[in-house]
């Protein structure tokens, strides 16, 4: 019995494609479980639709990445620390920081964890700290740090 897998099914196959199984495997567990559906040409037309909509959905996410970035970029963060003599620094910004100034102020999302290379900052100045925000859609936001 040949079947088009809906989900990722371990030593099987991944999603969307189709594999031959036994009669009894693909009847009473993939297809009553729905993890798959017979390969028939109605359920190939339903994998292209599916396939489609999940296209379209990547776009569309992208987008609004690339909208977000421009947002991101236009940005410049303050933040205050104390400091000693010779401009050394008590404490740092750490990406959790900025994330926080981003929700209250801007109202923007961002994942901590989606920093590249983030380390707290401690250097008085400005800083530009890398987000990916989606795949290949990379947003740099500057901090700027200064004595309180």
């Amino acid at each position: 019995m040949k079947v088009i897998l809906l989900q990722d099914v371990k030593k099987l196959g991944k999603k969307n494609d189709i594999v031959k199984v036994a009669d009894g495997y693909g009847q009473n567990y993939l297809i009553k479980n729905h993890l798959a559906i017979l390969a028939t040409e109605h359920g190939k037309e339903m994998v292209a639709q599916t396939k489609e909509k999940e296209r379209l959905q990547e776009l569309e996410n992208k987008k609004n990445a690339e909208a977000l970035k421009e947002k991101i970029e236009s940005l410049t963060l303050e933040f205050q620390l104390s400091s000693g003599k010779d401009g050394k620094t008590f404490g740092s910004i750490s990406t959790k920081n900025v994330v926080e100034e981003l929700s209250k102020k801007y109202d923007i999302k961002v994942d901590k964890r989606k920093f590249i290379n983030a380390r707290p900052i401690q250097a008085l100045g400005y800083t530009n700290l890398k987000i990916e925000l989606y795949k290949g859609v990379i947003a740099t936001i500057k901090v700027h740090l200064s004595e309180k």
